[in-house]
């Protein structure tokens, strides 16, 4: 089955241009179109997506307080940010209320494509820059030498590395090749971690290793 996905943007071209494309690929289907937050938190409800493409500055609800509403409300439905990174505060607001992916919306659309294929899968998409830029604004928020470390119990050496790379912003891939692993190898250890810590997806991984001291702004 394709995997069915609602767009949620106020902007009618980036909705049409993303339909457009998605139209001629067969394991992807737009299923419905929201125009706010109120509106995707709606069709969230009532389709069961198995993505939401979601802006952030919309009228209304916008896309944080949607993105909290949705994944807060018992649905399988992933979130996958889309918005003009360097210009918005509240990503990471996006991010605590649980968005699975983000990207900005001068990517190619090949690339956005398949950012919806990764979240799809279970995974979550950051990239390293967006990573770097996730963890500055964390710090804004909790400053280091003010927020208590966060503790790692439960898990092995090898967990701790591999969060430590997952905290990087390395991807499955990259992570088998720094460690000379497999990818399912790989997959299996960040599967670990996932559950050890009560992650709810590779995103808030990357806050686990930013609170537990494994990576900072620098690193």
């Amino acid at each position: 089955m394709p995997v069915r996905v609602v767009l949620a943007d106020d902007q009618q071209l980036i909705r049409t241009a993303l339909r457009m494309v998605i139209a001629d690929i067969e394991d992807l289907e737009v299923v419905g179109e929201a125009a706010n937050g109120e509106e995707a938190v709606t069709l969230a409800a009532e389709l069961s997506p198995d993505v939401v493409v979601m802006d952030i500055r919309m009228p209304g609800v916008d896309g944080i307080e949607a993105t909290r509403r949705i994944t807060g409300g018992g649905g399988e439905s992933r979130i996958v940010v889309l918005t003009t990174f360097d210009d918005d505060d509240y990503v990471y607001g996006a991010l605590r209320a649980g968005a699975s992916g983000f990207l900005v919306k001068d990517m190619a659309l090949d690339d956005i494509i398949g950012a919806v294929r990764v979240v799809a899968a279970g995974d979550a998409l950051i990239a390293p820059g967006v990573t770097r830029r996730l963890i500055r604004d964390f710090t804004a928020v909790r400053p280091e030498q003010t927020r208590a470390r966060r503790e790692l119990k439960g898990i092995t050496d090898r967990e701790r590395e591999v969060l430590t790379l997952v905290g990087t912003g390395l991807s499955n891939t990259e992570i088998a090749e720094r460690l000379f692993i497999s990818v399912a190898t790989a997959k299996t250890y960040l599967t670990r971690l996932l559950s050890k810590l009560d992650a709810r997806d590779r995103v808030q991984l990357v806050i686990i290793a930013y609170e537990a001291g494994l990576v900072s702004v620098d690193r």
